[in-house]
């Protein structure tokens, strides 16, 4: 057999493998995305992007990132993470500095009250991320297996 013919079946071997894969990843996403949205707005009433943006903060320098840097990590828009800001604001999580080299430029600074509330809700997110995905796994030997591998990468 020609190699680029065995070339051909393997990748459409491998790109429906790829895709069941993907498939699984993505069931096992959204089940433990709403498995820690309803625990952490009901106990600590924070939503999930609400949560990973005080984390990211607690984790940056000075605890302090610019509203750009922010919506990067977080994986939003521009306009989407200043309204997610302003909740945080509102709530006395964080406040709203100026950048002293470029006044066009927003800092978003975590508050002592920011600090504890993320220390307090990663307790109950790591909790209930780890019960999650040991539902998954117990239930289905091909989340088992993406589990298992995940954990081994750490």
């Amino acid at each position: 057999m020609p190699s680029s013919a065995k070339t051909t079946k393997t990748t459409k071997a491998t790109k429906a493998t790829d895709s069941h894969t993907w498939n699984r990843l993505l069931i096992l996403h959204t089940h433990v995305e709403g498995r820690l949205a309803a625990v952490l707005q009901r106990r600590h009433g924070l939503g999930l992007s609400e949560y990973r943006a005080l984390g990211f903060l607690t984790e940056a320098e000075k605890n302090e990132l610019r509203m750009t840097e922010l919506a990067d990590r977080l994986g939003l828009n521009q306009s989407s993470v200043t309204r997610l800001v302003n909740r945080l604001n509102a709530a006395e999580f964080t406040y709203r500095d100026l950048c002293p080299d470029d006044k066009r430029g927003a800092y978003t600074v975590l508050t002592a009250a920011g600090r504890d509330r993320y220390r307090e809700a990663r307790i109950t997110y790591e909790t209930t991320l780890s019960a999650a995905l040991d539902e998954l796994a117990e239930a289905d030997p091909g989340h088992a297996a993406i589990v298992e591998a995940a954990r081994a990468v750490v």
